[in-house]
């Protein structure tokens, strides 16, 4: 997935997040963990979902900050969580896979464009929420799919 690496540190399989907040929580705090934001972030990453909904269909959803959000930026970076049991992203949307984002300058939009890509195939998204490894969703992104 172009020079943004998903590494084993920053995903999360088999979550199982009360709500939609949690699982933002959960996400967000993969990109601090990560050292690609500052705890900051994941106020934002409430924030964005405040204004509008960050599920984008297939049952993903893509948590990311505001446009306030971006000194806490410190490096781009995504993080994946998989929630067999998906979450309730409001409006009848159940997301099973959620994959936050943080994107220096405008380095975001090819992030998202990256994601959307192979997000757009269901069979795609279908293949990372029953992944049984890390190791095989990042496979998954590598590929292409």
């Amino acid at each position: 997935m172009s020079q943004i690496a998903i590494t084993k540190d920053n995903i999360k399989l088999n979550a199982s997040p009360a709500d939609k907040r949690e699982a933002i929580a959960l996400a967000g705090q993969l990109l601090v963990d990560g050292r690609h934001v500052t705890g900051e972030y994941i106020e934002k990453m409430y924030k964005r979902e405040e204004l509008t909904t960050t599920y984008i269909g297939n049952g993903v959803a893509i948590p990311h900050g505001t446009n306030e959000s971006k000194p806490f930026i410190k490096s781009s970076g995504i993080s994946i969580v998989q929630v067999p049991g998906g979450v309730d992203f409001g409006e009848g949307n159940t997301a099973y896979l959620l994959i936050g984002i943080a994107g220096v300058g405008d380095e975001h939009l090819e992030i998202l464009s990256n994601i959307a890509i192979v997000c757009a195939e269901e069979d795609s998204v279908k293949k990372l929420v029953q992944a049984t490894t890390k190791e095989e969703i990042i496979e998954l992104f590598e590929r292409g799919m």
